[in-house]
């Protein structure tokens, strides 16, 4: 059931590497289903294990699912990332964020000091290439976060920036209820 405008093959619990088939499974067992982008990373072993090895240590964090869905939508909304603002408007929607608040976080806004202090930054370390200034680790401490939830931030800067370009560079298709990106084309 491979869709042809992917650019590579979608892999299924057969198709798969076999290194690769039992944390399929476990991506199955997550979601119920398991996501294009999953199937498409799956081709390597070694990368399909690195994503879900984060999203499951980044899960366990500090930083509650709700903030981490929020500034998800922002940085694909900032890249152009039509699978992840898709999957983390509907993530974050079931994290307990309203519909408006994750139309603010796709526009990297917030009501909530603390989110609007994490969104300005993790945008701001998408923009830069993660050129931040003392200025901005500070703002980020004013808005109430620790030196563990600075760093688990940047991480998760970080998965969404590899979640991004593999969705983006290999044209996976969106299975997810589509969001319409803010950002002219």
């Amino acid at each position: 059931m491979e869709n042809p405008m992917s650019r590579i093959p979608l892999q299924t619990a057969d198709t798969a590497p076999a290194a690769s088939q039992a944390l399929l499974g476990q991506v199955q067992a997550a979601f119920g289903a398991t996501p294009n982008m999953f199937r498409a990373v799956a081709n390597s072993p070694a990368a399909l294990a690195s994503m879900w090895g984060s999203f499951g240590a980044l899960g366990k964090g500090s930083l509650p699912a709700r903030l981490t869905e929020q500034v998800a939508v922002a940085i694909a909304d900032r890249n152009r990332c039509e699978y992840c603002l898709a999957a983390h408007t509907l993530l974050g929607k079931n994290a307990g964020a309203s519909e408006h608040e994750m139309a603010d976080a796709q526009a990297g806004r917030s009501a909530d000091p603390a989110t609007a202090a994490a969104l300005a930054f993790a945008l701001k370390v998408v923009d830069r290439r993660a050129d931040i200034t003392d200025a901005d680790i500070t703002a980020l401490r004013n808005a109430g976060f620790t030196d563990e939830g600075i760093v688990e931030l940047m991480a998760h800067v970080a998965l969404n920036l590899f979640t991004n370009y593999v969705n983006i560079a290999f044209d996976v298709p969106v299975d997810f209820p589509a969001v319409k990106l803010r950002q002219a084309a």
